[in-house]
């Protein structure tokens, strides 16, 4: 080794104690006399000192070391003088009296700071994320994904789970996205696929008697990106053989809750998990995900103004459409300007417009509310009554603000959940101390797409359906609902599974329904039906986004921020500038041309 310490570890215990130490020049600074360099490796930072006195060509050599330069450092540990601690640094006592030292590489100016927590521009950033990895936060952010994934491992070991590796090039087939395919130079013509995930090799594994099996998995989808989607991203992938989902549930919020005590101590975590169907998910958040750190819940008005005079209201109703809306608590007293800018929000998500009503000022009761103290465009088109009623049902109290939203059902949940989540970020509602996890259960099975003009399955085409419903997959498929769940936390969805169809018969079944003809299932799916008449087991499973459990976990806003080498927005490479082109011979080997466009 070319260190016998590093810089991180020394401390008062370490003074008389000879070491060499190898870094990067943190910081330089020059007390003509004294040159004082902060020297910094993974572990942490450390100060040495060089005396012209005490070591004249150690001295030399220092003068020349700027910053970012990789240097190696011989000295005697000895403490600080008195006054001149640093308590910033678990270093701070002490520091390194350089004997001897030696610039094993030079650096270039960095184009940014690395040595400060200082915003750049993220292009810059993952062009050269090597040096960005270097920064405090960032180097941060790759250990606890290292912790995290270590935990995880232990925790399904402990559990009887084994770790079993699944192909990267597989066949393409429908996953719920687009597959990235790669072309094969010994089968012209035909391609691989890269796995959008382990789902049928997983269940692969449980025919095979498996029956514990995880992996931390690589997994590819070519869909459009956003803060927590990346085109290839980590998966912590489970299944297990001869379960319910009560087993599944419970072994999950037993890893989340232990993972967070281990990893975030001082995180607290709501147990038991809440539970909530996509029903009750839906109708009283707009969304599957919702953020439970704080309430402001969806309320129905449908029903209250549904025989009021104001336009807005009676045509959405009319048409077909809802009126719901959310309370902003102490937000009564809002501006002009302040009310445009929801209003703005909530135009730039497809709603026609948002409805406030404004109940006085705080402090009153809301039976003493008068018309008087209403503030609306809506007032006068509205008896005292149905304000009071309305303020009721959304739990408004005097001083608060009502925000509604009319139309059409679906883009009414979407936007006042997307008006929630701003409202509780403004009115700083969520404890950033807080995790909460809920499952999300009672998912439908299948959904009708408009454009496809066929049914599509909720989750995947491998989720069994409720037992009861299976007779209704030939009447009213609409009402079948799916051994499906999803695990949530904090506004994300972290992971989602289900029971599987173990069957070929009901595979057969659900595969008909989604408009495959027996030809396409034979030609994408046979190896798995095939598989299930050799006695698959009942067995069920999920899989959890890591990047985005570490997200959380990390506090970060994108997992851009804890993905070593990430793809940008577009899904570009900016350190390796990727996709790139290749050569004519590389496409003549795999046997393709490229179409002109």
């Amino acid at each position: 080794m070319l260190k016998s310490h590093s810089c991180g570890e020394l401390s008062k215990k370490d003074v008389g104690a000879k070491v060499t130490l190898a870094g990067w020049v943190d910081r330089r600074r020059d007390h003509g006399g004294l040159i004082f360099i902060d020297l910094r490796d993974r572990e942490g930072i450390v100060q040495v000192v060089f005396n012209p006195e005490t070591a004249k060509l150690c001295h030399e050599i220092a003068s020349e070391m700027r910053n970012e330069y990789v240097v190696r450092v011989s000295g005697e540990v000895a403490l600080r003088p008195q006054g001149t601690e640093n308590p910033k640094l678990p270093t701070g006592d002490v520091e390194v009296i350089a004997h001897n030292t030696d610039i094993l590489n030079p650096s270039k100016t960095p184009p940014f700071y690395i040595n400060e927590d200082i915003e750049v521009e993220e292009s810059l950033r993952l062009k050269y994320r090597y040096l960005d990895l270097r920064r405090t936060r960032m180097k941060e952010n790759l250990l606890l994904r290292h912790r995290v994934v270590k935990f995880m491992r232990d925790f399904l070991d402990a559990k009887g789970f084994i770790e079993v590796e699944t192909p990267i090039l597989i066949k393409s087939t429908p996953e719920g996205a687009r597959d990235y395919l790669v072309p094969s130079r010994l089968y012209p013509g035909k391609f691989y696929a890269l796995p959008q995930s382990p789902q049928q090799l997983k269940q692969l594994l449980m025919v095979a008697g498996v029956e514990k099996y995880f992996q931390i998995a690589r997994c590819f989808r070519d869909e459009d990106t956003r803060a927590d989607r990346q085109p290839e991203f980590t998966q912590l992938d489970l299944e297990m053989s001869f379960v319910e989902e009560e087993d599944i549930l419970n072994l999950l919020e037993e890893l989340f809750t232990s993972l967070v005590e281990i990893i975030k101590p001082e995180m607290r975590v709501i147990k038991p998990f809440p539970r909530l169907t996509y029903a009750e998910a839906m109708e009283h958040y707009g969304t599957d995900k919702p953020d439970l750190r704080f309430g402001l819940e969806l309320g129905d008005l449908t029903d209250i103004v549904a025989q009021s005079d104001f336009s807005i209201f009676r045509s959405a109703i009319a048409d077909g459409g809802k009126v719901k809306g959310i309370c902003a608590p102490g937000c009564g007293t809002y501006t002009r300007s302040q009310l445009d800018e929801l209003n703005k929000l909530v135009q730039s998500l497809g709603a026609e417009g948002l409805v406030t009503i404004s109940l006085g000022t705080a402090g009153g009761n809301l039976n003493a509310l008068t018309i008087e103290m209403v503030k609306s465009v809506a007032a006068r088109f509205l008896t005292l009554d149905q304000i009071k009623q309305m303020a009721e049902r959304l739990g408004a109290k005097t001083g608060d603000l009502l925000l509604i939203v009319a139309g059409n059902p679906k883009l009414v949940d979407m936007t006042l959940s997307e008006l929630r989540q701003e409202m509780g970020h403004r009115l700083k509602l969520a404890d950033p101390n807080l995790f909460v996890f809920a499952f999300i259960q009672n998912f439908p099975l299948l959904r009708w797409d408009d454009e496809t003009g066929r049914w599509e399955s909720e989750h995947h085409p491998f989720t069994a359906p409720w037992d009861e419903d299976v007779p209704l997959l030939d009447t009213t498929p609409e009402k079948v609902h799916g051994k499906h769940y999803d695990v949530i936390c904090n506004g994300y969805e972290i992971g989602g599974g289900s029971l599987r169809i173990h069957t070929s018969e009901l595979q057969r079944k659900i595969f008909k329904l989604l408009g495959y003809n027996d030809e396409e299932v034979e030609e994408r799916f046979g190896h798995m039906l095939e598989a299930f008449q050799y006695g698959a087991p009942p067995h069920g499973g999920i899989a959890l986004g890591l990047d985005r459990i570490v997200m959380l976990l990390a506090g970060e806003e994108t997992i851009r921020e804890v993905i070593a080498f990430p793809k940008n927005q577009s899904a570009a490479d900016l350190t390796f500038d990727a996709p790139s082109p290749v050569t004519e011979e590389q496409l003549a080997e795999l046997h393709l041309r490229l179409r002109n466009e």
